[in-house]
């Protein structure tokens, strides 16, 4: 059969057949859909195999509240106290507080009522114009009574601080109260003896000796006026007890910073805050002894303390060489009794560490914690505050501050404070 172009069965040939461009263009088109659907697989087969399932959110944590401020206990006073056994030698307590930003150590003494000395003393190493926020501050409010006749006023010039015992009925109680002083600088010390309260004077006026005005311009290169009228400028401060010694008094300050340091001529300064107290229970005619006991030994409880001081420079004493045969003469005859009574010994090592290094805080010296850090650990931690009862109130109307404690500091043992033989103090 020929194969006519007209030839219908040549005309269908020709259509079931493609010309060899449009099969490699069919073929080129298979290729490119079985690599795109390889592809698609390998991508798919991949990402089964090489991803790992996204981790949950993690929990919310809440932010945990900050502690809870330590509870502090409320201070407590410290200036009278009530001797229901009159063997009892040994009343207060130690306290221990923390300091502000704000605070130096005069601040906080004062506050608890003790002194310049007392305070710094009883912290070591602390800084008493910045001791820091939160410092724990050890405030020495514990004390083993002068061993004195406890009758009309004490003063233990080693320790700076003043005791009265008013008057008391038989079968009663003996009241005692106590505040810290100011004392007489080196070469003007306070007198020791007994005198008495002559008078009261409010608002007094100072008439500084010639022998005074003369150290206080070589100490300072200032002229005193050879009389001073009440007011903020009088450093006899509002309140005097006239004493028998002539020239001596008991009186207040405006220099309140002054109060347990030794920067007076001879007086004896309290706080503004106690000489008022003082003032109005202390009769013309009481008894005022003064005495220099640096190393103090009292009963209480059955137990034997030991509250030691610096020795002042000035005390003839020789207390390098003979401690133990003065502090055995320190010893009260009923101290004695109660520990023979008791069959207790005394701790003669611990007794020579805490002189050696005096804090100013009663210490047992008899049985087993006769140690100053249990005494410290027992101590309770207190508010930084005035305590209820104390006699200040937070007020000071007598415009000092730090830098005027610093200047006291300077002139409290100045090197030219050289007064004559027979002079004549005044404050």
């Amino acid at each position: 059969m020929s194969r006519h172009p007209d030839n219908p069965s040549t005309r269908r040939s020709r259509r079931a057949r493609p010309s060899r461009a449009g099969t490699r263009l069919i073929a080129s088109a298979r290729l490119a859909c079985l690599a795109s659907l390889a592809t698609l697989a390998g991508l798919a087969s991949c990402s089964l195999i090489g991803s790992h399932p996204l981790p949950p959110p993690a929990p919310v944590v809440e932010p945990q509240p900050p502690p809870p401020e330590p509870q502090l206990a409320a201070p407590v006073d410290t200036h009278k106290f009530t001797l229901a056994d009159p063997d009892d030698d040994v009343v207060g307590e130690v306290q221990i507080t923390l300091a502000s930003k704000d605070d130096t150590l005069p601040d906080i003494a004062r506050r608890f009522n003790v002194g310049y000395e007392e305070i710094t003393r009883a912290n070591p190493g602390v800084d008493p114009w910045l001791p820091g926020a939160g410092r724990s501050i050890v405030v020495p409010t514990r004390f083993v009574l002068p061993d004195a006749p406890r009758d009309g006023i004490i003063i233990n010039v080693a320790a700076m601080r003043l005791y009265y015992f008013p008057p008391h009925k038989k079968g009663e109680p003996q009241i005692v109260y106590t505040h810290p002083i100011g004392i007489g600088k080196v070469g003007w010390s306070t007198p020791q003896g007994v005198t008495s309260v002559v008078s009261h004077v409010k608002d007094p006026i100072w008439r500084p000796s010639a022998a005074l005005r003369k150290d206080h311009f070589d100490d300072n290169g200032e002229q005193l006026p050879a009389v001073v009228k009440p007011g903020p400028d009088n450093p006899l401060g509002k309140f005097e007890l006239t004493l028998g010694w002539r020239s001596y008094l008991i009186h207040g300050t405006n220099k309140p910073y002054g109060v347990g340091l030794r920067s007076s001529h001879g007086c004896i300064r309290l706080y503004p805050e106690d000489i008022e107290k003082i003032f109005q229970m202390v009769a013309n005619g009481t008894h005022v002894r003064v005495v220099n006991q640096p190393f103090l030994f009292g009963a209480h409880d059955q137990q034997l303390y030991l509250q030691a001081y610096s020795v002042l420079e000035d005390d003839p004493r020789d207390w390098d060489h003979a401690q133990k045969k003065l502090l055995s003469h320190a010893l009260a005859v009923h101290i004695q009794k109660t520990l023979q009574a008791a069959g207790a010994q005394m701790d003669w090592h611990s007794v020579a560490a805490i002189t050696k290094s005096p804090r100013g805080i009663p210490i047992p010296v008899t049985g087993a914690d006769n140690s100053i850090e249990a005494v410290l650990a027992a101590a309770p931690k207190v508010e930084n505050r005035i305590p209820a009862g104390a006699d200040w109130d937070g007020t000071d109307d007598t415009g000092t501050d730090a830098e005027s404690a610093r200047q006291l500091l300077l002139e409290r043992e100045p090197a030219t404070a050289q007064a004559p033989a027979l002079r004549s103090p005044g404050t």
